[in-house]
């Protein structure tokens, strides 16, 4: 690579787990380069050059190449990796998008609203304590887990099944993918088994839900595979969770940072899709989106060779000064995008499920929980990659 001398590069490894690509550090080098050098490839840090790179015609979805860099190439893990839509590109792509797409109609999940705010109601008003709670574990993953029940159309009570198997693929996102692969692999036959009895279920009975529009889409001329339906049920099963969990654990961290936006959305509860987008933001649980280059091409004077790995930051993107006024974090300021579910042709098939359960669940979180405040004891993931808390006492002060 040419452009800009390596010595005044900005320089990350990012596959420590003691990295975090939100510290003052990162924040500092956005300040001196448009990039930064990683032991993967490259780093995007400003928010015009994320936003031009996310859909550049050189590069491709780059995420397909994860695990072959902590040396996980063969085994079910590796098959289901590249088995993802998020993965595929072409016509590969668009054939699985245009099969899956009507599985997540509107129509279909604005009828589940009214559970989603009965779910959350129930949650708060099942903490064990009246003044703290374990938000993770109390709040953050019986939700994520039972909405995605509610959209399988099983019985909630089977979230735990959902919630744990989830939480144990989700290691795959991060650094530490090789230690945890034989607990990965088991977790991901236990839920290969669940969506093999979903399946069989739904061709038995005649239903209109998430799982029997899937099934559906397998009998189409242009069809999902037996193995296509089997890993695409899977994935939009782990998705689901593990990004909605993780994402309302780091909208609480944020808000206890901004106490006075907390009150402004429990005053005003229309504000909670503004709210999910500014969290995302400026702390998505998705750190950085992947490309790679597909043939060799410049990007403001640096030349990229083809086979590069691209990380485009979206948080160093999302808190960018250059591309957001003060003050840094207001619900209802009309923003830029943001990159929390990437962009262009692989725009996350799932983000309305995910911006309806969260807009409907943090305003009722805020009305509830007054003044909140992370308490010791709070456990992270590694900050790279995909990130969130694992446990997160959070006190708080009633509502009356």
């Amino acid at each position: 690579m040419t452009g800009t001398a390596l010595d005044v590069v900005p320089y990350f490894d990012v596959a420590d787990p003691n990295f975090s690509i939100t510290s003052a550090a990162v924040h500092e080098a956005r300040e001196r380069s448009w990039y930064a050098r990683t032991n993967y490839g490259l780093a995007v840090l400003r928010y015009d050059d994320v936003s031009r790179l996310l859909k550049h015609p050189k590069l491709r979805q780059g995420s397909v190449a994860w695990p072959a860099h902590h040396g996980v190439t063969q085994g079910p893990f590796a098959r289901w990796w590249d088995s993802w839509i998020l993965n595929k590109e072409g016509e590969d792509h668009h054939r699985l998008r245009r099969l899956m797409n009507p599985a997540f109609s509107p129509r279909l999940v604005g009828g589940l609203v009214p559970r989603f705010q009965a779910l959350a109601t129930e949650l708060i008003d099942g903490f064990a304590e009246p003044d703290r709670c374990e938000l993770m574990s109390e709040f953050a993953e019986p939700y994520a887990a039972r909405v995605i029940a509610l959209m399988l159309g099983i019985p909630e009570s089977e979230w735990q099944v959902i919630a744990r198997d989830s939480a144990t693929i989700g290691l795959a996102l991060g650094v530490t993918i090789r230690e945890d692969l034989p607990k990965i692999e088991a977790a991901l036959a236990r839920l290969y088994d669940y969506a093999d009895e979903l399946i069989a279920d739904r061709r038995r009975t005649d239903r209109d839900d998430f799982v029997a529009r899937l099934v559906s889409a397998s009998r189409d001329v242009d069809k999902l595979s037996e193995q296509e339906l089997r890993d695409g049920l899977l994935l939009l099963i782990f998705g689901g969770f593990d990004t909605t969990r993780n994402q309302l654990g780091l909208a609480m961290q944020t808000f206890t940072r901004y106490p006075d936006q907390w009150r402004l959305l429990a005053e005003r509860p229309e504000l909670g899709g503004n709210a999910v987008e500014e969290v995302m933001r400026v702390n998505p649980t998705v750190r950085w989106v992947t490309r790679e280059a597909v043939e060799d091409f410049s990007h403001q004077g640096l030349d990229i060779a083809a086979g590069t790995t691209i990380h485009l930051w979206s948080e160093a993107a999302g808190t960018d000064p250059r591309a957001f006024d003060e003050p840094s974090f207001d619900i209802t300021a009309e923003r830029r995008p943001h990159f929390g579910f990437g962009g262009g042709a692989h725009h996350c098939l799932g983000h309305f499920v995910a911006r309806s359960d969260m807009s409907e669940a943090l305003p009722l979180l805020a009305r509830r929980l007054r003044e909140p405040r992370i308490l010791d004891g709070a456990t992270w993931l590694p900050d790279s990659g995909n990130t969130g808390p694992v446990h997160l006492p959070v006190g708080f002060s009633p509502a009356s």
